[in-house]
């Protein structure tokens, strides 16, 4: 097998492509992929409850309230803004799919972002 076989990464080439990324993106990316996971998870996506995992939803609620909280003062107001409200958007959508719902304060996220009322 050679080292630029399809079957071996050129992890090189990843590095390097990495490299050019503008940290603001990648934070963003990972947020949007985390929002995209927690949406299929609350049961959000065409094909509904058959991906439906609240247990799975709320860590991925709270890894993204984290990441958003962490990241606030790196990224502009620009990309947190609607970061922010798919955040809350999700944090309110769990707290509706949830039979027993959380006490305002104690659900997904809600340590790093307060309360979410609707």
């Amino acid at each position: 097998m050679s080292e630029n076989s399809p079957e071996t990464p050129d992890f090189d080439a990843m590095t390097r492509d990495i490299a050019e990324v503008p940290a603001v993106e990648v934070i963003v990316t990972v947020a949007v992929n985390l929002m995209s996971a927690a949406a299929v998870k609350l049961g959000l996506s065409e094909e509904g409850e058959k991906y439906k995992d609240l247990d799975e939803a709320r860590k991925l609620i709270s890894a993204l309230a984290g990441l958003l909280d962490a990241s606030t003062t790196e990224i502009s107001s620009f990309h947190a803004a609607p970061l922010r409200d798919g955040l809350k958007s999700l944090q309110l959508a769990f707290r509706e799919a949830s039979l027993v719902p959380d006490e305002p304060g104690q659900g997904p996220g809600e340590k790093y972002t307060g309360a979410v009322y609707g």
